[in-house]
C-alpha cells in the first residue's frame, strides 16, 4: 500500500490560502475554533485577484501551492479559502492527493435558503466564481431544494482588488464606491415583499469589509459568510481522522498555536491586512511577520 504524501502527524500545521488577503476572513474563524492549532498561511499575492483570471491558471496556481504546503510545511489539512480557486482546483488537488483532507470554500447558498423569509437572496462574489462550473450546479441544486428561492448574482469586478489596496493605504473610498455600484441592483432591502432579505458574501475578501456592507442595508439584512461553516467542517475531518491536535473536551486550555504568513509577491499588503484584521493584532502589537514564497 502506498503510505500518504501528506502528514500524518497530529502537531504538523493546517495550510490556508488564497489569492491574496481575503482568506484572513477564514483564518480567523479558524483560529477562534482551533486555537491550538498551527497554521501556515499563503497569500498568492503575485497573482492577485483569482476571480478575473481563466480556470486554467487558477487551477495551476491552486495545485502549485496546495503540493508546496504539503511537501514543504507538511500541512496535515489544506484549506482553501478562495471561492474562486476551490471552484477551479479543489478537484485537481483531492485526486491528485487521495487521502489528504481538504476543505473547499463556496457561496454560502445553502444557509442563506434556509434563512430567507422573503425569498430573495443576493449573492455577492467575483466574476469567476459566478461563471465557475461549480456555482452553477450549485444553483441547479437550490432550484431543486428550494424553488421558492430566488438567487439574484452580481459580478463585483474590481471589490477584492479595491480591498488589497484598502489594507496597504487605509483609504477605502475606492472599496465604498463599489459598494454603492453592486449593492444597487440588489434593492429594496428590507423584510416586505421580495425584497432582499439576505445577502451571501462570496467571496472571502468581503467579509473584511462587513461593516462597511452592513452600514450601506438595513439593520435587518442577514450577511451570511462561510468562515466558520469553513472551520467547523475542518475541525470534523481532524477529529474524524484522528490528527486533530487537542480534544475539545480538553481540561485546559491549549497553548495558542504558531501562525505563519507567506506571500509569493509584495509582503506589505498581507502585513498590513494583518495587523488591521486579525484578533490580537493592534497596533500595540505587531502582527506576525510576512516571508515571501517563490513559488
Amino acid at each position: 500500500m502506498t503510505p500518504p504524501r501528506h502528514s500524518t502527524d497530529r502537531a504538523a500545521p493546517i495550510g490556508v490560502f488564497d489569492s491574496g488577503i481575503g482568506g484572513l476572513s477564514v483564518l480567523q474563524a479558524l483560529r477562534t475554533t482551533l486555537p491550538g492549532e498551527d497554521v501556515v498561511y499563503v497569500a498568492d499575492s503575485a497573482h492577485t485577484p483569482y476571480g478575473e483570471r481563466s480556470d486554467a491558471f487558477v487551477a495551476e496556481r491552486t495545485l502549485a501551492i496546495a503540493l508546496h504546503l504539503r511537501d514543504a510545511h507538511g500541512a496535515k489539512l489544506l484549506v482553501i479559502a478562495c471561492n474562486t480557486a476551490s471552484a477551479a482546483g479543489a478537484h485537481a488537488v483531492r485526486h491528485d492527493n487521495p487521502g489528504w483532507p481538504v476543505v473547499a470554500i463556496e457561496p454560502a447558498l445553502k444557509p442563506a435558503a434556509h434563512h430567507t423569509r422573503t425569498g430573495h437572496v443576493g449573492v455577492l462574489a467575483t466574476r469567476g466564481t459566478l461563471a465557475s462550473h461549480k456555482f452553477g450546479a450549485l444553483c441547479d441544486a437550490m432550484r431543486e431544494t428550494h424553488p421558492a428561492v430566488r438567487f439574484t448574482p452580481v459580478a463585483c469586478d474590481g471589490l477584492a482588488s479595491s480591498i488589497e489596496q484598502w489594507a496597504l493605504s487605509g483609504d477605502g473610498s475606492q472599496s465604498r464606491a463599489l459598494l454603492d455600484r453592486y449593492l444597487a441592483p440588489l434593492a429594496p432591502f428590507g423584510s416586505e415583499g421580495d425584497a432582499t432579505d439576505t445577502l451571501v458574501l462570496g467571496c472571502t475578501h468581503y467579509p473584511l469589509i462587513r461593516e462597511q456592507i452592513a452600514h450601506r442595508i438595513p439593520a435587518g439584512v442577514t450577511l451570511i459568510e462561510a468562515g466558520q461553516p469553513v472551520a467547523r467542517h475542518a475541525q470534523r475531518l481532524l477529529h474524524s481522522t484522528g490528527l486533530l491536535r487537542f480534544s475539545p473536551g480538553h481540561s485546559v486550555a491549549p497553548p495558542p498555536g504558531h501562525l505563519r504568513l507567506l506571500a509569493t509577491g509584495a509582503t506589505q499588503t498581507l502585513h498590513a491586512a494583518a495587523l488591521r484584521w486579525l484578533p490580537g493584532a493592534t497596533a500595540g502589537a505587531a502582527a506576525p511577520s510576512v516571508a515571501t514564497l517563490a513559488i
